[in-house]
């Protein structure tokens, strides 16, 4: 039977990939055979999940990036390119949860989240897409959240809200723009999920209390419930499919 989201051959960067969703992104992208770069301010974590991507079969490279600064961006993409001959696949998953009411966050917190969570996907895919136009075939997938398109009554998302708001309207502009190149754009939004960045505010009685009343399944997202989304996305299946959000959210955005 033939496997229709096989990457084998395929190269994918996945930012952000030293923790949390970004490993399981990467995990879920090598078990389909493709080989994986990863990117993360720390280099020790990043070591361990290389050796854990290299157990499942394929090659992984790891670079040491901070997102906030657009020359390490670039360096990060160029050096990847030059390691496996090309760049396939851009999963732009670095991310920074602050929840300070829109009062009280200071202004190096308000731009430290728009450089973590809107600006650097702009330059990786600005990146990218100078290998990917001449190579005529690109997949990037932008990680945008249920609050691309709501905010949520219990917790400070102004912030928040507004990049990954911005992370949908660039998904959709970059899409617009890059259509005819081969490149397509998708984004996918996650609800909560248990990770390093959310583990604390999910754990309390208000977390939980919160889950209950704005999920209709009453329950956070489990591990392996995303791998579907981001192999559909970076598979040549979605071909036609540029855009687009994707709510992986237990219906939270249905009410």
């Amino acid at each position: 039977m033939k496997n229709y989201f096989d990457l084998t051959g395929r190269v994918a960067l996945v930012t952000g990939g030293s923790s949390g969703l970004g490993v399981q992104f990467a995990k879920a992208l090598a078990n389909q055979g493709a080989d994986i770069a990863l990117c993360a301010r720390r280099m020790e974590r990043l070591e361990k999940v290389k050796k854990e991507i290299e157990a499942i079969g394929p090659k992984c490279y790891i670079h040491k990036c901070d997102v906030t600064k657009p020359d390490e961006i670039s360096a990060t993409v160029k050096d990847t390119v030059e390691h496996y001959g090309k760049l396939d696949i851009l999963v732009n998953n670095a991310g920074l949860a602050i929840f300070h009411a829109a009062t009280d966050i200071s202004n190096e917190d308000w731009h430290r989240m728009m450089d973590t969570n809107l600006n650097q996907v702009y330059f990786f895919s600005r990146e990218a897409a100078k290998y990917m136009i001449p190579a005529r075939y690109g997949r990037i997938i932008n990680v945008g959240s249920i609050h691309s398109t709501v905010s949520m009554t219990g917790f400070h998302l102004s912030a928040y809200g507004t990049t990954k708001g911005g992370v949908l309207m660039l998904t959709k502009s970059l899409a617009n723009e890059w259509a005819k190149t081969g490149i397509t754009v998708n984004a996918i939004g996650p609800a909560y999920f248990s990770s390093e960045m959310t583990s604390s505010a999910l754990e309390t009685e208000e977390g939980k209390k919160l889950i209950q009343a704005y999920c209709p399944m009453g329950r956070i997202g489990k591990p392996g419930e995303l791998d579907t989304a981001v192999v559909y996305f970076a598979s040549e299946f979605s071909s036609y499919t540029t855009g687009q959000l994707l709510q992986v959210d237990g219906g939270w955005t249905t009410i």
